[in-house]
């Protein structure tokens, strides 16, 4: 070996010496040399979250100025007085009618009177419009008491009418919220496990999940503002699930209610519900699936085996008739 190559070891292990004291030292003293960032980060945090509290109260504040616009609106003056002169709110309504108002989606008190006074000139709209039919444009031999007695007929339907509207608009809006809430129940697990608040997943879904659902999305918001301003939290959940009348819903927020009083995980309740939401939806499909045959007996008995027969004997009885012409 000679000496440029030991020169050249020595150097590379002096080297290599000298990169590791230094990172040693650098490991060493670093440490002291760093100050202590958490109350400044802890400090920026506290900061922000001000400044979205305060963002926070003022959309609040805009949309319950809309939402009172819209949906506390009060009814028209001729409206209202015509309840209050003939009491129409203790003879037809009661608190049941106030809450079937909400299940359709009706808030304030504008859809009760325009409710109440359908339910009183509807009747008559039809009576006086049957009369004028019965009376005036139909020619016929029946006498005029009997034709009395439809019209009065056709306006006692009248009555019922605004029921009838009333129950298909909180099934059709069940429904949609029904099919719209698996999908918003597993984004709301996604915003939990990720580190968001109740209040913020809730927010969050209301926002993502109005293009699929409108109602739920709006039900959502309130939950969001009724969190925030109310004193307690359980009445928050338990307003959603009478608001909303749907079996998973109110499933889903009495768990959220045990969590919150014991202390478990959300997050856990919340995928539990998330799978049983989804076997009943599997489930509910399976039903409406197997009941097809049945439903679809009476048409086919009406409408497809008259045609079949007559497919099948028209050419057998043109037969008979053409050797009976013979």
């Amino acid at each position: 070996m000679n000496f440029e190559e030991l020169a050249s070891q020595q150097f590379l292990a002096a080297f290599l010496a000298m990169i590791a004291v230094s990172g040693t030292i650098y490991s060493l003293v670093m440490p002291l040399l760093n100050r202590d960032s958490l109350k400044s980060r802890m400090k920026s945090v506290a900061l922000e979250r001000d400044k979205m509290r305060a963002r926070e109260r003022a959309r609040l504040q805009t949309n319950q100025q809309d939402a009172r616009a819209s949906l506390r609106n009060q009814p028209k003056a001729q409206m209202k007085n015509f309840v209050d002169r003939f009491n129409l709110k203790e003879m037809l309504s009661d608190e049941s009618t106030t809450e079937q108002l909400r299940l359709a989606g009706y808030r304030g008190s504008a859809p009760l009177y325009y409710y109440l006074t359908a339910r009183i000139v509807l009747p008559i709209i039809l009576f006086v419009v049957t009369t004028f039919y019965a009376l005036v444009m139909m020619q016929s031999s029946l006498p005029t008491f009997s034709r009395l007695l439809f019209c009065i007929a056709i306006a006692g339907v009248g009555v019922f009418l605004p029921n009838l509207f009333l129950k298909n608009k909180i099934e059709k809006r069940k429904l949609a919220i029904q099919r719209a809430w698996p999908d918003a129940l597993d984004l709301m697990l996604i915003c939990v496990e990720s580190g968001m608040s109740i209040e913020g997943a809730f927010q969050k879904v209301a926002e993502e999940i109005g293009i699929q659902c409108v109602d739920l999305a709006e039900e959502l918001s309130l939950t969001t503002a009724e969190l925030s301003y109310l004193s307690e939290r359980r009445s928050a959940f338990e307003n959603l699930a009478k608001r909303t009348g749907v079996e998973g819903v109110k499933n889903v927020m009495m768990a959220l209610i045990q969590a919150e009083r014991y202390g478990t995980p959300v997050g856990h309740a919340l995928r539990t519900m998330s799978d049983d939401t989804r076997e009943a939806r599997m489930l509910m499909a399976e039903q409406k699936a197997a009941s097809l045959p049945p439903k679809l007996t009476v048409p086919m008995i009406i409408f497809f085996l008259p045609v079949l027969f007559f497919i099948v004997l028209a050419p057998a009885v043109m037969q008979v008739m053409a050797l009976d012409a013979f």
